[in-house]
């Protein structure tokens, strides 16, 4: 009984992102029937597949190539990376903070690459420079949270935490000062615009920046999840183990700083996906972290994707991606928190 249960769950986790992936390809204000869109990316694979002997009749006209390919298809690849990578990091400091109430932003990531986004908006407005420099500051501020918790000469989980709390208040301020200087006429509403979370500029050249980076910090956190099982039973105990806790700390912090830095990057600021889907991969899998990453890697690259499906379908102008996350996220934590689903029991 038991075997068959995980045999399902195990294919309900292999299935869901893989269904979802493929539905999401016929959704979008350009009309594309399942058939056709399908058709488009069996074609697409053959012809990357080289002396293959089978083809696909071009039947469909060729803006529908342009649609599936050059936009839905980037968008679909980076909403599940976004998602997934916001998820696992989230875990892994959960985890590593030993709160449920964390999440991938706690040390400044976000409001440094946030504000770098609102530089580059102001003193440019290139893609590139706007993604550079958000993805500098955001790594600036994570050095400055952790070169500030060794002020005490240790990097114990409290000092972290308050030290992130301070960093990011002072990249809050300087997003504001960006915005007050700004032309409120083009500046303004770009800076406010990507603040809120969007996929809607993603193209394949930034998959092919972000997405070795964001896998590569993945397949690490997943490689090591079983010694956050023994960080999160507190310092000292990890030590006893034998687990040098400074290092994996700081291995903990790069990947999930670079996830999420490189997230900010393409999609903007977009909350709670890393505080709740740990929670529910949590209520899935127990509290075994050996569990909760893979699950959370899952469970959040569907969640972000099913978002952003409703975030460009639903209205006639798109939705920002952060408005629907906390107006989905906060109502799921806030059922957690009434059924006590929140915590480490």
């Amino acid at each position: 009984m038991r075997s068959a249960r995980k045999w399902t769950t195990i294919g309900f986790l292999v299935g869901l992102p893989l269904f979802l992936f493929v539905v999401s390809f016929f959704l979008g204000r350009y009309a594309i029937d399942p058939v056709t869109a399908i058709q488009i990316i069996v074609a697409a694979i053959i012809e990357a597949i080289p002396a293959c002997p089978i083809s696909i009749p071009h039947t469909w006209p060729t803006v529908m190539d342009t649609v599936v390919l050059k936009i839905r298809l980037p968008r679909i690849c980076a909403a599940m990376l976004v998602g997934a990578g916001l998820a696992i990091s989230g875990a892994a400091f959960q985890g590593l903070f030993r709160n449920p109430l964390v999440s991938p932003h706690i040390l400044g990531v976000a409001s440094g690459a946030g504000f770098g986004a609102a530089l580059g908006i102001l003193i440019s407005g290139s893609m590139f420079v706007v993604q550079s420099l958000a993805f500098t500051f955001g790594i600036v501020a994570v050095v400055a949270t952790y070169l500030l918790a060794r002020v005490y000469r240790t990097t114990p989980t409290l000092v972290l935490v308050l030290a992130g709390i301070i960093v990011s208040a002072f990249f809050q301020a300087m997003i504001s000062l960006t915005k007050y200087v700004a032309d409120p006429y083009e500046k303004l509403p770009a800076i406010v615009f990507w603040m809120m979370g969007s996929l809607a500029d993603v193209r394949v050249s930034d998959l092919y920046i972000i997405g070795p980076l964001i896998i590569v910090c993945i397949i690490i956190l997943l490689l090591i999840r079983w010694r956050i099982n023994i960080l999160s039973v507190g310092d000292e105990e990890a030590k006893a183990l034998g687990i040098n806790t400074t290092r994996m700390t700081q291995i903990i912090i790069v990947c999930a700083t670079v996830i999420t830095a490189m997230a900010v990057c393409i999609s903007g600021i977009i909350g709670w996906v890393g505080l709740v889907v740990p929670h529910i991969a949590r209520m899935i899998v127990g509290p075994d972290y050996k569990k909760i990453l893979p699950v959370s890697v899952v469970i959040g690259a569907c969640y972000l994707l099913v978002v952003d499906d409703i975030a460009r379908t639903l209205t006639a102008a798109e939705i920002p991606l952060g408005i629907l996350t906390a107006v989905i996220g906060a109502p799921v934590f806030a059922y957690l928190l009434k059924f006590r689903k929140v915590g480490w029991e």
